[in-house]
């Protein structure tokens, strides 16, 4: 991973947008345990916010429900600290918008990236990577946060994934991603992209932008003994879903589900989790 080329890069990017990012201090490792780990120490060691670190290799990669997993060469692992200043309930909207800000900068480039609740990032059905958001509170606020985020490159992947490399053997006319670098400069950029979105349009009109992106929008799941249809996701990170009216002729009744209550897979496979 080449530090220069990935700040050759955001410069690039700044320079073709209205807009600037705030500054971004890389810094890149061969192996780490952690990039969210690490970022947390540097962070406690009094480095600013807008630090990035970045790995070659992760050996204890966190996820979602505390997962543990060895990150193999090849991917990009990231992981962007972030003074958002938001209330302490907020913290699904920072997955919420780096997730479609990172999106939005792959589409940009030709990559028909969609988004999977709660925290993924799909390409063609498959995975293509996932976001974990960490945050500190005080006084109520939100005052430091962690944004991690793993993508498949060139890395090997489950039958459920994909990786960027392979994608582009099979769609040669539009590579729009040349090098890891790039990548890991187009999701510091949409990273910011996605926060200054969601302060700029409010809860409301996010919302509907990041719904638009949503992939599991219409999808058919069961939720306690229930069919129903996934409609939306809530402000504060919960799944909406329709379920099937009782009586023809009526409206269903619309339920939230928190994350880790259901479990959406892939294609049409959709566990409910009691």
């Amino acid at each position: 991973m080449n530090r220069d080329r990935i700040l050759a890069a955001l410069q690039t990017l700044q320079t073709s947008a209205s807009d600037s990012l705030h500054p971004v201090n890389i810094l890149t490792f061969d192996t780490l345990a952690s990039t969210n780990q690490t970022l947390w120490e540097l962070l406690a060691s009094g480095a600013p916010p807008g630090t990035a670190v970045i790995a070659a290799r992760q050996t204890a990669g966190r996820g979602q429900w505390g997962r543990r997993w060895e990150s193999d060469p090849g991917g990009l692992y990231l992981s962007h600290a972030v003074a958002p200043d938001i209330p302490a309930g907020e913290q699904a909207g920072l997955t919420q918008c780096s997730a479609w800000g990172i999106a939005v900068a792959l589409r940009d480039r030709g990559i028909p990236v969609v988004l999977k609740w709660p925290n993924d990032l799909l390409l063609t059905e498959r995975k293509l990577g996932g976001i974990l958001t960490e945050t500190k509170v005080k006084n109520g606020r939100i005052n430091q946060a962690v944004i991690g985020v793993g993508l498949n490159w060139s890395n090997p992947v489950p039958p459920t994934g994909i990786n960027l490399e392979d994608f582009f053997t099979d769609h040669p006319t539009s590579p729009g991603v040349n090098s890891v670098e790039l990548l890991a400069a187009l999701v510091l950029w949409g990273i910011q992209l996605g926060f200054r979105q969601w302060r700029q349009l409010g809860t409301d009109g996010f919302g509907s932008a990041y719904r638009k992106l949503l992939g599991d929008i219409g999808r058919r799941v069961m939720a306690g003994g229930r069919p129903g249809t996934v409609v939306g996701v809530t402000a504060a990170g919960e799944l909406r879903v329709r379920l099937e009216a009782d009586r023809p002729g009526t409206i269903g009744s619309e339920i939230a589900l928190a994350p880790g209550t259901i479990r959406l897979g892939y294609g049409d496979n959709a566990e409910a989790r009691q």
